[in-house]
């Protein structure tokens, strides 16, 4: 009785294990056949999104078709930024510039003191007098010689005389104008102990150097001036996009740190060069309305007004 008990009871374990393993087998079955859809699904998204986007080569960047993204920086123009420096070196003597003062042109920056100033005006003065004294004697030599009352030799060297002089003052006075000294004022006023420097531009006042008893050279910067009224946009396109830009092109652009302002400029110029780190072209938009907040510097991101 036993012996057949034994592989009833085996024939009815095995029964149920094969019910048990088929609901799962089916399963497993159907989850792949899911997966494989939706990863069909994705696959053909992505590589619909990516059709629907081009890739710079250079930068791995992605941008929507017939559209060009520009990024740049608010900068100003070569005429607009001062740097106000010395043609005769010496000590200041005082100054009252602040950073980020506005001052009109015109206005004073510093006083120098150098003894080679009051040198050089002492030079002018002398060299006029005498090329008056000079020019009188050679008129004179002239009349006598007309009148054979003189030798040739004497109004020669009267000549010679009066120009050489008549040629210091005129270099002298040079000399005077390039450091903003009148001539005439000289004459009318006399020396000046202190060599005046005057701020060549209207503007906001930068990058100071100097201080008061500091000894500044020949050619040194004592500040800057920036004039925010001629601001401009200085952007980068790269040389897939330059047939697409013209100057005279609209464009509206967004400020760092303003928001969702927008603003409008209009190209004036493209670079020549092209970079050859990264394949990039400079353009420059004057912008259309100037915001008192514009500061050269500030990052912006344009596009154009139109589809290119």
């Amino acid at each position: 009785m036993k012996k057949i008990f034994y592989p009833l009871l085996l024939i009815a374990l095995f029964a149920c294990n094969s019910g048990q393993k088929q609901p799962v087998t089916e399963t497993a079955t159907a989850v792949p056949d899911s997966t494989a859809a939706d990863t069909t699904t994705i696959a053909g998204d992505d590589a619909q999104a990516i059709s629907d986007s081009q890739v710079d080569g250079m930068t791995a960047a992605t941008s929507k078709p017939n559209e060009v993204i520009l990024n740049g920086t608010i900068t100003l123009p070569p005429q607009k930024n001062a740097t106000v420096s010395l043609t005769m070196g010496g000590i200041v003597k005082h100054t009252s510039l602040l950073s980020g003062q506005f001052i009109q042109r015109g206005a004073i920056v510093a006083t120098i003191e150098n003894p080679d100033f009051i040198t050089l005006q002492q030079t002018y003065l002398e060299s006029h007098a005498q090329t008056e004294f000079l020019r009188t004697e050679y008129e004179r030599q002239k009349a006598l010689a007309a009148n054979e009352a003189a030798s040739q030799k004497k109004l020669q060297q009267s000549k010679a005389d009066y120009l050489a002089m008549q040629s210091k003052l005129q270099s002298a006075a040079a000399q005077l104008s390039l450091l903003g000294v009148t001539p005439n004022s000289l004459l009318k006023n006399g020396i000046q102990q202190m060599l005046i420097v005057r701020a060549p531009i209207s503007g906001y006042v930068a990058n100071i150097t100097m201080n008061i008893g500091k000894y500044m050279h020949s050619g040194d910067p004592l500040c800057d001036i920036i004039d925010k009224s001629g601001v401009m946009l200085c952007l980068t396109t790269y040389e897939k996009d330059i047939p697409r830009i013209k100057a005279g092109d609209g464009l509206v652009f967004h400020v760092n740190g303003m928001g969702d302002q927008e603003f409008s400029a209009v190209v004036v110029s493209i670079g020549q060069n092209v970079s050859q780190t990264n394949r990039s072209v400079e353009i420059y938009a004057r912008i259309t309305k100037n915001n008192p907040d514009f500061r050269p510097g500030l990052y912006v991101t344009a596009r154009f007004l139109k589809n290119k």
